[in-house]
């Protein structure tokens, strides 16, 4: 019954300040929805990058030649041939799902009737694989193209619609090659964008390796990715294949050998340091909304003074005027964080709705916000009920 007499008192005093109480329980709503809005914006970063690099592959390796020795030039054998990539998938059959490799050369194609550049990459069928390729049109290589070095030809979607128009025009048509005429079999795009930083360009062609092989001068592997099957197992088979490629070439040659694991860490550090910066300035936020409610409370405990006066000489013990302005505080503070909540998680449904991107709304931040909105209205109101509680009734019934 005192409960809710308490809480009747204390909306009735809320309304009697209907303006004061909206500004003030405006800070909470900012503090609350930035709280939610903050959590949300790191968990979207976060898994972004972290899914661009992943697309890439995080359970990749790549390798390739560096040198041959500080005084000794590099010679043809130095180099990662396509007997290394057998080498591998045969030794270690059992950590990987793929190895394979490509070899690069430049190409020209007569595109609206002129000569242009484009880069002509040689692999095989586990390419598509290993380099998430995502095939728009057609097919990729097959074993069968790789054995019989048949003269087939993949584009990528930008070349595609450069020569034909579209992906699918692009099926079945002759390209010229090498002053050989090739069969356009499928078009492709990298599952994420590299923009030109790995061996595929806009204007890119993939045809059998072992067809490339005969318009290369030299047979030179550059890189070699290799598919790992656990992602634990990475900097293991790391080691395995560089222990393989420096047994097979001659001493003193020299072979990178590169994970993203490092790259994978690094972007969840960041996200997690700037997760933990954008909490503290909510923190903040909420802080200052607090404050602000300590305020307004202090206010109300001296205008309402001859009103505690009167209810403490009627009464009144000092635990029921400090549970009433604390409930104040407290109400101002929970309607406030409520309403932070519905418009912390409206803002990135609303953005869903009108756009194709997933954003997670984390229950985490949410059962947090609230408890931190409970938390605020509790410490920020205690200084002003604990005020009012302490009045003298003497003195609080003189007080004009």
């Amino acid at each position: 019954m005192f409960l809710t007499e308490t809480l009747r008192f204390s909306a009735q005093a809320l309304r009697a300040n209907p303006v004061r109480s909206l500004l003030t329980g405006l800070g909470m709503v900012i503090g609350t929805a930035s709280v939610i809005l903050v959590v949300t914006i790191s968990l979207t970063s976060r898994d972004y990058i972290l899914e661009q690099v992943e697309g890439i592959g995080s359970n990749i390796i790549f390798a390739y030649f560096v040198t041959a020795g500080p005084t000794t030039p590099a010679a043809d054998a130095d180099y990662v041939k396509m007997a290394d990539v057998e080498a591998i998938r045969t030794e270690l059959r059992s950590d990987v799902v793929a190895a394979t490799g490509v070899m690069s050369n430049a190409g020209q194609v007569l595109i609206e009737g002129r000569p242009q550049d484009v880069k002509i990459n040689g692999s095989d069928q586990d390419y598509q694989s290993v380099r998430n390729i995502v095939i728009s049109s057609g097919r990729f290589l097959d074993p069968g193209d790789v054995t019989r070095r048949e003269k087939v030809a993949l584009l990528t979607d930008h070349l595609a619609e450069r020569l034909y128009g579209s992906r699918a025009g692009a099926l079945n048509q002759v390209l010229r090659l090498y002053g050989l005429q090739f069969t356009v079999i499928g078009t492709f795009h990298e599952k994420v964008e590299t923009f030109g930083q790995s061996e595929v360009d806009r204007d890119t062609i993939v045809i059998p390796i072992t067809v490339q092989r005969y318009f290369t001068s030299l047979e030179r592997i550059d890189p070699l990715y290799v598919q790992v099957r656990s992602p634990r197992e990475v900097e293991r088979v790391a080691l395995r294949v560089q222990e393989i490629l420096e047994a097979r070439h001659r001493p003193g040659a020299r072979y990178r050998v590169d994970t993203l694991t490092a790259i994978l860490n690094a972007a969840k550090n960041i996200s997690l340091i700037l997760s933990l910066v954008l909490v503290l300035v909510s923190a903040i936020t909420l802080l200052i909304s607090g404050i602000g409610i300590m305020n307004i409370m202090l206010v109300t405990v001296t205008e309402r003074t001859r009103e505690i006066g009167v209810r403490l000489a009627v009464g009144a013990s000092a635990r029921k005027i400090l549970l009433q302005f604390l409930a104040e505080a407290m109400m101002v503070s929970l309607i406030g964080g409520l309403i932070g909540i519905l418009v912390g998680v409206a803002i990135p449904l609303s953005v869903g709705l009108f756009a194709d991107i997933r954003i997670p709304i984390s229950w985490v931040a949410i059962v947090v916000a609230f408890g931190v909105s409970c938390l605020v209205g509790l410490v920020f109101g205690i200084l002003p009920a604990n005020r009012a509680a302490h009045l003298n009734p003497t003195e609080a019934l003189r007080y004009e």
